[in-house]
């Protein structure tokens, strides 16, 4: 049975240091017909639990803890069952948003996942967050990368929590080095590829910030 990639856009907020951005969130589904794993459940538990479409959910990723990415992720844990997979170096931005329910299990990094016979690598990528991290289905020619690579640069290091020199360092060792051919899906706006985007390490580099 075939497995396929679900692409949703949920909008919501996105707070942080005492501000606060309306945002669209991509949440990606992978399995196929009978389950799934979901990758950032944010911001509409129902909307995501209705794309599912009767496939059983077996575990919901999140690729790091800002609250655009796991809002709503206790509730379609509830709703479904499948346990919360997040980095423990994220736990202090998790706590921000649901102080009272912790994440089921950690993500680790080199960690496989199975679903639906497709494996699913982590790669710690930190720099946008301390436990963001990327994940890779070799057998899809995807890398989910969350908010730590964009079409066009890295995620946004100006906040608390973040650093730049980090998140280059993430993406030149850990994503750049995935084949050039390699979809990148990330957290907010339009995919790309790791080829189109490893020219651009050194103007990220000299642009800093």
């Amino acid at each position: 049975m075939a497995v396929r990639i679900d692409q949703l856009v949920t909008s919501g907020t996105f707070s942080l240091d005492g501000g606060t951005w309306e945002v669209d969130n991509n949440v990606w589904i992978v399995g196929n017909d009978d389950e799934a794993i979901v990758i950032d459940a944010a911001h509409d538990a129902e909307l995501i639990y209705r794309a599912l479409d009767g496939r059983t959910l077996r575990a919901i990723l999140c690729t790091h803890g800002h609250d655009d990415h796991i809002d709503a992720a206790p509730a379609l844990a509830d709703r479904t069952g499948a346990p919360v997979l997040l980095h423990d170096d994220d736990l202090p931005l998790w706590k921000l948003t649901h102080p009272d329910r912790s994440p089921d299990a950690s993500l680790e990094d080199d960690q496989v996942i199975d679903i639906a016979g497709t494996e699913l690598s982590v790669l710690h990528t930190p720099g946008h967050a301390p436990g963001a991290v990327s994940v890779y289905a070799p057998g899809l020619g995807t890398v989910f990368t969350g908010d730590t690579l964009f079409q066009g640069g890295p995620g946004a290091t100006g906040r608390s929590f973040s650093d730049f020199p980090t998140i280059v360092r993430s993406i030149r060792e850990r994503l750049l080095t995935l084949p050039p051919e390699t979809v990148v899906r990330t957290g907010h706006g339009d995919s790309t590829t790791i080829g189109d985007e490893a020219p651009h390490v050194q103007e990220w580099l000299d642009r800093g910030h």
